[in-house]
């Protein structure tokens, strides 16, 4: 059993396209959404569709719960903000009630799924050192948990003290807890413009990282198009 656990795609279909493509190539059997189908990006109805399509395990993010509302944006930073209120009318009453009825927390198999932390998922709280990692792991009861939103991949491992080991391939060992970031399918924020994914492999208890290129140039010139700050087109190639 392999599964893809893929997440924060942010309406960036080719990024989506590319990164399915991969996990096929990859031979993975199964799939997990981590959330943010939607904003930034201009395919909010495809990517939503091409998920709920999948009939797989997905749970909600932030701009998930966001694009499916009706309340204020105002708190928000405004490119985040004029990409949802756009986000907002590119969904039909369907296409929102799916987003709205999504669950902030899953368990998977072995393993436990959520957007940004288990102590307060709604809150949509950032995990970007150990420190942040630590009140997480308090409520972690299985060994596993996957998580997104920073659109940074990182692993946080727990046995006698809480570590950030590097993001590439991990052995699962027993006796420690892990806290895994996938990264980002459609807007990496490390640096690196490609498409990041996990793959998990439970019978060799093995988490590997995977960054594939996709057509970006497409990407960027569908955001172009659709009227959206051109600053979410620049960033894109940027990683950042």
């Amino acid at each position: 059993m392999r599964i893809a656990l893929f997440g924060d795609i942010h309406a960036n279909f080719e990024a989506l396209d590319a990164v399915l493509a991969d996990s096929e190539e990859q031979g993975v059997t199964d799939y997990v959404c981590m959330g943010d189908i939607v904003g930034y990006n201009a395919d909010p109805g495809a990517c939503l569709e091409k998920v709920r399509g999948m009939n797989c395990p997905t749970i909600k993010g932030n701009h998930d719960a966001d694009a499916s509302g009706t309340h204020s944006l105002d708190t928000m930073n405004p490119v985040a903000a004029s990409a949802l209120e756009w986000t907002r009318e590119q969904l039909d009453e369907d296409q929102r009630k799916w987003l709205s009825r999504l669950r902030l927390v899953r368990q998977v198999s072995d393993f436990t799924v959520v957007h940004s932390t288990l102590d307060q998922p709604a809150h949509w709280n950032y995990v970007t050192n150990r420190f942040d990692a630590m009140s997480n792991f308090s409520y972690q009861f299985t060994q596993l948990c996957f998580h997104g939103h920073t659109h940074v991949p990182r692993v946080y491992v727990k046995d006698s003290r809480v570590e950030e080991v590097p993001a590439e391939s991990v052995a699962i060992e027993a006796g420690s807890k892990y806290f895994i970031n996938v990264g980002s399918v459609g807007q990496p924020r490390d640096g690196d413009w490609r498409s990041c994914y996990a793959i998990y492999d439970l019978d060799h208890k093995l988490v590997v990282f995977r960054r594939v290129e996709y057509d970006i140039a497409r990407a960027q010139e569908k955001i172009l198009d659709a009227g959206l700050p051109k600053m979410l087109a620049e960033r894109l190639a940027d990683g950042r």
